[in-house]
């Protein structure tokens, strides 16, 4: 038994160095509009992302959840999948998952001992031609299209990091191309409009590709449906190709009835809640249609309600406790934030809202700020762990031209503004507490919740 511990130790600090190796370098929001270095070191490792399918997943908000719910339905086909998915919330393994479970320290390791060499190479090369070496989110996709093809895998559920068309990840050519909304967001690197922004994103879309989109706005469908006549083989739209008919609340969750592509499916327990959610369902079902039979081959009836039936997407409108009933949800840009007040007001309606808040600085603060004050009752503004998370302080400036000074408090410790918030919806019957307005502080909270957890056993 001992000797089994030191071996997982063993793998457990190398993992940790080599993550350490990777944040080193130039972080993932300062991602670089390039392909090339990303393209010459997996041409150097053999171009590993050409050994397996892939679905290729962008959009603006949805994304993670629908690379997910994507992953689950294509493991109840029996195909063994990868899934990669960014950020993280709590460990960076998260990110590579192979049959649904993080990649191992161990595989971690192996792999990325394997291809350092070519990785200095490469940043050799880079370097003496003026350049910079490769980066955090660059170095990030070739390892995980290294450790796929190593698992090996069927299928790559892959989703875009940013944008589409110079993202690291767009050196791999997708089979389907996915795209959930699209809306403003990183409008410095993506575009000002919403038409520069789908330019950008619809730059995965590969020759003889089918594409299928969630509900876009005018500009964004132009966008799409120009460039698919260009390279796809087809196009399918939610509304007129699928939908979701209807959604009941069930509890904590939903029973759904999908019309899709190849056919309907009834009677599906989704244990998530939100119509976004179903609608992001909706879209993953299109999506594996369309990978599985080109949209004309209906999927088995009990694939599709075993798959819905134990579907989870943490950090997204996720239920961390009942009572008091405390929601983390990720929403970290306008969109994001307005859909999650959509969600609350449609599935918890009239009860009262403590928001536990901290916001990225790169991110729109006013504009999520806004949206949370139409239906959060008060505000406790924190500070994630992020080095880009802007001060609680400087938050709470903001936070006055939307809130009333007796509806905001500050704690910048993230752990005890949720304890706070704990606090006020015990003394309020039927408060909730929400989590939200920037991935990095629902990381800190899933970490404080599950340290909190482990002390109790």
């Amino acid at each position: 038994m001992v000797d089994d511990l030191d071996y997982e130790d063993e793998f457990l600090a190398a993992a940790q160095i080599v993550q350490e190796k990777l944040l080193s370098r130039v972080p993932e929001n300062k991602i670089r509009p390039r392909l090339a270095p990303t393209a010459r070191l997996a041409e150097l490792l053999g171009d590993p992302q050409k050994s397996y399918r892939v679905i290729h997943v962008t959009g603006t908000n949805g994304k993670t959840s629908t690379v997910r719910f994507i992953d689950r339905i294509l493991r109840e086909l029996g195909l063994r999948v990868g899934r990669f998915t960014s950020p993280h919330l709590v460990s960076l393994n998260e990110r590579i998952s192979i049959d649904g479970e993080p990649v191992t320290n161990e595989r971690l390791v192996s792999i990325w001992s394997e291809i350092e060499p070519i990785v200095e190479f490469v940043d050799s090369e880079l370097i003496a031609a003026g350049d910079e070496p490769l980066t955090f989110f660059e170095l990030l996709a070739v390892l995980g299209f290294a450790i796929f093809a190593d698992a090996p895998v069927d299928v790559l559920v892959l989703e875009v990091g940013m944008g589409g068309e110079w993202d690291a990840t767009n050196i791999a050519d997708g089979d389907v191309s996915v795209f959930t909304p699209i809306g403003m967001d990183h409008a410095d690197r993506l575009g000002e409009t919403i038409a520069e922004i789908a330019t950008t994103k619809s730059g995965i879309i590969k020759a003889g590709s089918i594409v299928v989109s969630a509900p876009q706005s005018q500009a964004a469908k132009a966008v799409l449906d120009a460039v698919a006549a260009e390279r796809a083989e087809k196009i399918f739209h939610y509304g007129s190709d699928f939908e979701v008919e209807s959604s009941v609340g069930l509890g904590f969750g939903q029973e759904l009835a999908l019309r899709n592509i190849a056919g309907s499916y009834v009677e599906l327990k989704f244990p998530i809640l939100g119509l976004h959610q179903a609608q992001n369902l909706a879209l993953a079902v299109a999506a594996v249609e369309a990978f599985i039979g080109g949209g004309e081959q209906r999927l088995m009836d009990d694939v599709v309600r075993a798959a819905t039936a134990d579907m989870s997407s943490p950090g997204r409108l996720q239920i961390i406790s009942p009572e008091p009933l405390i929601i983390f949800d990720a929403a970290h840009n306008p969109a994001g934030a307005e859909i999650l007040v959509e969600a609350l007001n449609s599935v918890l309606p009239g009860r009262a809202v403590i928001g536990v808040v901290s916001v990225l600085a790169e991110k729109d603060a006013r504009g999520i700020l806004g949206a949370f004050a139409s239906r959060f009752d008060s505000i406790i503004l924190t500070q994630s762990s992020s080095a880009r998370a802007i001060p609680s302080e400087e938050l709470e400036l903001l936070a006055q031209d939307y809130f009333d000074f007796d509806q905001i408090e500050v704690e910048p410790k993230p752990a005890l503004a949720l304890r706070r918030a704990s606090e006020l919806a015990e003394q309020i019957p039927g408060a909730m507490v929400i989590a939200t307005g920037s991935i990095t502080l629902i990381g800190d909270l899933m970490s404080y919740v599950q340290l909190d957890e482990e002390e109790d056993v």
